[in-house]
C-alpha cells in the first residue's frame, strides 16, 4: 500500500530554523522515500512501512533532542507524489 504524508515542525525554541533543516535532511537520508522540500511543509511518499518507518525513526531522534517539538502530519492511503491538484470551483 502507497502512502503520503505532508508534515510540518515546529520546535518550540528561539533557533528553530537548523533543527528542521536536520530533520528534512535526516528524512532524504532513507532512499526508500520520496521526499519534497516546500517553504511551508515537506511531503512524503512510498511505501506505507517505509513512510511510517522513516518518520518513526527521525521523529524520535528529533524528540530525544528537543522534547519541546510539535509535529503536524496529514497521511492518506494513497500516491499523490506526482497528482495534479483539481481545484473547486
Amino acid at each position: 500500500m502507497k502512502a503520503s504524508v505532508e508534515i510540518s515542525m515546529y520546535p518550540l525554541r528561539e533557533q528553530y530554523c537548523q533543527p528542521i533543516i536536520d530533520f528534512i535532511d535526516e528524512l532524504e537520508s532513507h532512499p526508500e522515500v520520496s521526499i519534497q522540500r516546500n517553504s511551508m511543509s515537506t511531503h512524503i511518499y512510498g511505501d506505507y512501512q517505509a513512510v511510517m518507518d522513516t518518520l518513526n525513526t527521525e521523529m524520535l531522534k528529533v524528540l530525544e533532542q528537543i522534547p519541546e517539538t510539535v509535529f503536524v502530519i496529514k497521511l492518506i492511503g494513497t500516491d499523490r507524489e506526482k497528482a495534479v491538484i483539481d481545484t473547486c470551483g
